[in-house]
């Protein structure tokens, strides 16, 4: 994959189309060009165009950055540069810009994002962008949550990438997706491979029983108690655990003195709305 270059083979139609808007495009065409996503691009499912930022640059270093007003260390990227840039490209549309101020990623807007299938990405860098740039050039900003980045070029990735995931054939197994964390708002359950025994430490019998059920029932009760253990935010998100799943932790042992406070017993099944940023800055993706 070549930056700026379209990835999708002649006369394909991509199932996800994104553009990314960056100074380092060698850097996000590099990573694109590989594994899972390499193949989805070959195959003309995804279809991601890198572009540089420098091309609206205009003095002979192509600089795209300059000094804070009021003062203050590092740098910020400027709007000249960048309104040009994006007037030139004429990026797919939303254009994301990624910031600390933006909404938080989490799987429902993963699954948003899927659904929208064409949408670009804006990488700042240095301290961050010039505000204009987020109060009149871009059409949302995204964050990935409370951390620091030195730029936004992971963060694209990691949104497209999360995206690509749910679109058909990416995927091996197009099941995986379906049972991963977050997908009905529960941690995974835990997973085992050969050898059924290492170093004296047991895969569950009941996932080498051959037992489809079992081992369907199994996995719900294992996911429910990661969940309550690991993240109990999400079951509070969940509105608490209904009476069969209560039922169904104590049918595997499970303790449930410790997760009695969740338990509501007639819980009716919603996804948590997406949150907004509660404007904390503390992770600058940019």
């Amino acid at each position: 994959m070549t930056p700026g270059g379209k990835a999708a083979p002649a006369g394909a139609s991509a199932a996800l189309r994104v553009d990314v808007l960056t100074i380092f495009p060698e850097l996000v065409a590099t990573y694109v060009a590989e594994s899972v996503f390499g193949r989805a691009v070959r195959a003309g499912l995804v279809e991601v165009a890198v572009h540089d930022l420098r091309i609206g640059a205009s003095d002979p270093h192509r600089s795209v950055d300059d000094a804070p007003f009021g003062g203050g260390a590092g740098m910020v990227l400027a709007p000249g540069p960048v309104f040009a840039a994006v007037e030139e490209i004429a990026p797919l549309r939303p254009l994301y810009l990624l910031s600390p101020a933006g909404r938080r990623l989490d799987q429902a807007f993963v699954e948003e994002l899927a659904e929208t299938a064409t949408f670009s990405l804006l990488c700042g860098r240095y301290e961050g962008v010039d505000q204009r740039i987020a109060d009149h050039l871009v059409d949302g900003e995204i964050s990935l949550g409370d951390f620091v980045l030195a730029g936004g070029e992971l963060a694209a990735l990691a949104v497209i990438e999360a995206v690509a995931r749910l679109v058909p054939g990416v995927v091996g197994n197009e099941d995986s997706p379906k049972d991963e964390s977050f997908t009905t708002g529960l941690l995974e359950y835990p997973q085992y491979t050969r050898p059924a025994t290492f170093r004296g430490w047991e895969v569950p019998e009941v996932l080498r029983s051959g037992d489809h059920a079992a081992v369907a029932a199994w996995r719900r009760a294992a996911s429910l108690w990661r969940t309550i253990a690991r993240r109990p935010d999400l079951i509070e998100a969940r509105g608490g655990l209904s009476a069969d799943e209560t039922r169904l932790l104590r049918e595997h042992g499970y303790p449930l003195g410790a997760a009695a406070p969740l338990a509501t017993g007639n819980r009716t099944r919603r996804r948590a709305p997406a949150k907004e940023h509660d404007g904390h800055e503390p992770h600058r993706s940019r």
